[in-house]
């Protein structure tokens, strides 16, 4: 019970931090206001933003389930996690998020979000491949190697379709 405690309050703080706080004061910093109406565009935004946090929360969860650790750097998994999401990608932590901020851009109508998921889908991407897992790859030596094979780092594989002879 103590690791999804610890879970919920790293993911709490990060989110909070970096998709809400962060959002919102460059939102307020360059005067945007709430949309006259709500149109498809904000459905859309809300939709997205809310599939992202669905997913990042997931990621969460499957963490403390099953790597028995949390996604703060300093409070690992102590298990390699290969379920829940990260059977299909292995970061779909910052996918979540990317996604999340791409659908408040998409709501507030901001180049200025925008700017600021792509950023930090950036920020990410060098974080994974130059810390995360050269760290993994130590780690769980083998057992992470072969699921980097199996696994992509950013765009699921699509199943193949069986050629079915009888058809």
């Amino acid at each position: 019970m103590f690791v999804f405690i610890r879970a919920v309050t790293y993911a709490t703080l990060f989110i909070g931090f970096f998709l809400v706080y962060v959002p919102s004061q460059l939102l307020a910093r360059l005067g945007v206001a709430l949309p006259s109406s709500i149109g498809v565009q904000q459905l859309a935004g809300f939709v997205l933003a809310g599939f992202g946090g669905t997913v990042a929360l997931w990621c969460v969860f499957t963490f403390a389930r099953h790597g028995k650790g949390t996604p703060a750097p300093f409070d690992p998994p102590r298990l390699l996690v290969v379920s829940g999401p990260y059977r299909y990608v292995r970061n779909p932590m910052y996918i979540g998020a990317v996604t999340a901020l791409l659908g408040a851009a998409l709501y507030w109508s901001s180049t200025s979000l925008l700017a600021y998921a792509v950023i930090f889908l950036v920020c990410g991407h060098l974080f994974v491949v130059y810390w995360e897992e050269p760290v993994l790859s130590n780690t769980f030596g083998c057992q992470y190697e072969d699921y980097c094979h199996h696994v992509r780092r950013w765009l699921p594989r699509l199943p193949r379709l069986e050629h079915n002879a009888d058809a």
